[in-house]
């Protein structure tokens, strides 16, 4: 059998018919990995690894079964399928299951258009061992760090490809560089750590080594000293490095199995005000050379430019089939997945609407309060959106940064303060979820 993602989808799809499948898909990867760690001016560890992996989901009416191998063997792909449909035979019916009529299915996209792929050589070990050196060297150079806890070099290259019973075919390749670094400022229990890191699709894109590493140098440099931050109600700061986590925590309100469940705290608030007025949170997956871009989902429907959230209201959940049908609606094409599950409702590259304001004007802004560079645990409740998180930072007096702070929690009504957001105009435009540093008045803060 001819080994690539697209002949083996089709050999699995041929299996399940033969063995009495109604009808199926089946996805199939190839992916090759390389990282490679440095610590004390040495080689720690250097690791590549080659997988194949392939699935199944088989349908008997309503009722379904996935599975999954990393033997491609053609015995191995019948007894597989053969398995499938005995499991489907078993299984409970579910009335919202099924694949996307042929008329639904995405018939022509442009792949190339996304430029996921870096088509140059893949680096050597060597190449990657130097540019983890370059990083841990630049952190040590940094005054106040005492160690590097880790340099990293890692490549990626997987292809992919789905195939579905009713007609589509469609897959890409996509690669991924990233060079990251974790230092350590201090001694004892007075050390302070941080981190930097750069991942691209294409490696041209990519920032210095040095310039990773001596940012993560200045970061945790920049800890030393923590105490705990005052009691009370402040300002707080979400500096652009956490503040996405805001949103993701909207992001997944608003997704479809949550609202089928009836588990969100965005139950029956469609058209209702989830951000200021003058905000809008907008999912492109057909932005080039970003890691969220994709021509199809996971269920074969071409995806599309959305906006989740216009003016500040509320416009749509984040739909699969499964949960469109639950909910009496038509896919919005964010089906994910991976060989060994079923399909499932989530994002592609989001980006909230930025301000006109630097996070320094904010800071000075807010005059006495809390910059949040890092977060810690997360509680919050599903239904009703009560937030507590534990936090650590910087002190804000007088509109300057003070000193750090570690050890705080802050707590509040994410519904509430979601709507009362001041945006920054500092985000990174190349990462998949494009959100600045993001201001609230008056959380509840608990530290000393």
């Amino acid at each position: 059998m001819t080994e690539t993602p697209q002949a083996l989808t089709e050999a699995l799809i041929d299996a399940a018919q033969k063995a009495g499948a109604d009808a199926a898909d089946a996805m199939a990867s190839r992916g090759t990995s390389i990282t490679v760690d440095v610590r004390n001016r040495a080689l720690e560890q250097a690791e590549r690894a080659e997988s194949v992996d392939i699935g199944l989901r088989v349908f008997l009416g309503r009722r379904q079964a996935t599975v999954s191998a990393s033997d491609i063997r053609d015995a191995t792909v019948r007894a597989l399928a053969e398995r499938a449909v005995a499991m489907a035979r078993e299984a409970p019916e579910d009335p919202y299951a099924g694949l996307a009529g042929a008329d639904e299915v995405a018939r022509e996209w442009d792949v190339a258009a996304l430029d996921l792929e870096d088509r140059g050589p893949e680096p050597a070990p060597d190449a990657l061992e130097e540019a983890a050196r370059r990083a841990e060297a630049a952190a040590r150079d940094v005054a106040g760090v005492t160690q590097v806890q880790s340099a990293t070099a890692a490549y990626g290259r997987d292809v992919v490809h789905l195939a579905t019973s009713n007609g589509f075919s469609g897959g890409y390749a996509r690669t991924d560089h990233v060079v990251s670094c974790v230092a350590i400022a201090g001694s004892g229990s007075g050390m302070e750590r941080d981190h930097d890191s750069d991942g691209r699709i294409h490696r041209e894109d990519m920032r210095s080594p040095e310039s990773i590493g001596r940012r993560a140098g200045e970061r945790a440099a920049e800890r030393e000293g923590a105490r705990k931050p005052p009691t009370g109600a402040y300002p707080v700061l979400f500096d652009e490095r956490v503040a996405r986590s805001l949103i993701g925590h909207l992001l997944a309100a608003a997704n479809g199995a949550a609202i089928a469940r009836g588990s969100s705290w965005l139950l029956n608030k469609l058209g209702e005000p989830v951000l200021p007025e003058a905000l809008s949170l907008v999912e492109d997956p057909h932005r080039p050379r970003v890691m969220g871009s994709r021509a199809f989902d996971g269920e074969g429907l071409a995806t599309k430019r959305r906006t989740i959230v216009e003016d500040g209201r509320l416009l749509g959940w984040t739909l699969d089939l499964a949960t469109a049908r639950q909910l009496g609606m038509r896919s919005t094409a964010n089906a994910q997945r991976s060989t060994s599950g079923t399909p499932r409702p989530g994002i592609w590259n989001v980006a909230l609407t930025q301000g006109d304001a630097s996070r320094d004007d904010l800071i000075r802004e807010m005059g006495e309060g809390l910059l949040v560079t890092s977060m810690i645990g997360s509680t919050i409740n599903p239904n009703t959106g009560d937030y507590s998180r534990g936090v650590a930072g910087f002190w804000v007096e007088g509109g300057e940064i003070a000193y750090p702070v570690n050890e705080g929690t802050i707590a509040g009504s994410l519904p509430d303060f979601l709507r009362r957001v001041t945006p920054a105009n500092d985000a990174r435009t190349h990462l998949s979820h494009v959100v600045p540093s993001l201001l609230v008045e008056g959380l509840t803060l608990a530290g000393v």
